[in-house]
């Protein structure tokens, strides 16, 4: 599994003109998942997600977590983020889970967030074609690899 997760003071996925997912302050979270992901992955991610200190406390230094500001989450599924190219110029995404693997993992993955958030969170539409839009806050992006 592999994230990028973006500190935002808002963002918001647009599917065919309607609005799936918004948040205020929090974190913008594009997932990809792989085919060898297991529960122990997603609680792993879902743990280092809602306890990665990158919010600035009262000195500026980043020291609290997205649940000690009381942030959002939004996550949007991307395969793309499982691309590898190493090899010529069009990218090959066979170490992404096909869409019967990768929507369980995604919805269970969504499930783990909220239960250690203690609140729904927003989500994209798997599968779809989404416009993503974001106010990066810092900016302050990083990419998490379970691997």
């Amino acid at each position: 599994m592999r994230t990028v997760i973006q500190r935002v003071q808002r963002a918001s996925v647009t599917v065919e003109g309607r609005i799936t997912g918004q948040i205020g302050a929090g974190l913008l979270v594009l997932a990809g998942f792989a085919p060898d992901d297991t529960p122990a992955t997603l609680d792993w991610m879902a743990r280092k997600l809602i306890q990665l200190r990158i919010f600035s406390d009262e000195a500026g230094k980043m020291n609290l977590s997205v649940q000690d500001v009381n942030g959002q989450l939004l996550v949007v599924s991307q395969f793309t983020l499982l691309a590898d190219a190493r090899k010529g110029n069009r990218p090959s995404y066979t170490g992404a889970a096909p869409p019967p693997v990768a929507i369980p993992l995604y919805e269970q993955f969504i499930l783990r967030l909220e239960h250690l958030l203690g609140r729904p969170i927003a989500t994209g539409e798997f599968g779809a074609d989404m416009q993503v839009e974001l106010l990066n806050d810092g900016p302050v992006t990083i990419v998490l690899d379970s691997q």
